[in-house]
């Protein structure tokens, strides 16, 4: 009896995976590193023309010229989210540089001090308020025109899994990242029929540079809050962006996706 394969050659599965997102431009906002580092290769590897753009300009020169010698085009931009003519003008620069705009995923953003709310500092809430929620509007601001100007597309805005939950001690990030879900559920509603598609990711807690070196306990403590057993990674979180930003999420406007390991199941 003979044996049929149904399996897809690596090379063509290579190639179609290489064609997801080509012929488009793709810009991601705090791409240097963590959540955003793991996004941009992950645009990159589908085809994507990649605009990394982060506070830390040489580290996103750097990723850029990883993208690079990967055999992807892609470019780095310094951007400072929380001010609204730096952000236009990194949006201008991806337009300039590959001519168009098709894909945005807004992912800076700042964690801020553990601190009560009736003892948060001010200048900590204003700069993560500023940073997690207005630079989301910023980037929204810029991106939109320019997509539509595209012919349409998809933007991903990174929120939390605390867009949906409290958490003592983060009042300033608790209240933007819950800004965050609500600004992108508005912005799909208005662009739906600009053939613009918006949507939201909540990561549960990940595995970044950052935790890997935090006090083992209080690693543990935040493990024990995933059913899951363990932390998130930031190729987790790529994937579910990735999907939003793709065409086989066609239908999906303004939803809110976790990608939290079961933290918020309960």
């Amino acid at each position: 009896m003979s044996t049929e394969h149904s399996s897809i050659p690596a090379t063509e599965a290579k190639s179609a995976a290489q064609a997801e997102f080509a012929g488009r431009t793709a810009l991601v906002t705090g791409g240097a590193s963590g959540i955003g580092l793991a996004l941009a290769r992950r645009l990159a590897a589908g085809g994507a023309a990649v605009v990394v753009a982060d506070y830390d300009e040489k580290n996103a020169r750097k990723a850029a010229a990883e993208l690079e010698s990967s055999g992807a085009r892609a470019a780095a931009v310094a951007m400072d989210v929380t001010d609204a003519a730096s952000v236009e003008a990194g949006v201008r620069f991806a337009v300039d540089t590959f001519g168009a705009l098709h894909l945005a995923a807004n992912n800076a953003g700042v964690a801020g001090v553990a601190s009560p709310t009736g003892e948060y500092p001010v200048e900590d809430w204003n700069r993560v308020v500023a940073t997690n929620l207005s630079g989301v509007f910023h980037s929204l601001r810029y991106e939109l025109p320019a997509i539509v100007e595209a012919g349409g597309g998809a933007i991903v805005n990174m929120s939390s899994i605390l867009g949906t939950n409290g958490f003592a001690g983060s009042p300033a990030y608790v209240a933007a990242k819950h800004g965050v879900v609500g600004l992108t559920k508005t912005a799909a509603l208005e662009y739906a029929a600009r053939n613009v598609r918006i949507n939201a990711v909540g990561p549960g807690f990940i595995d970044t540079p950052l935790l890997k070196n935090a006090d083992p306990a209080a690693r543990e403590h935040l493990v024990s809050l995933h059913p899951a057993g363990r932390l998130g990674t930031a190729e987790e979180v790529a994937e579910l962006a990735a999907f939003l930003l793709s065409d086989k999420a066609s239908f999906i406007h303004g939803s809110y996706h976790l990608v939290d390991g079961g933290f918020s199941a309960p």
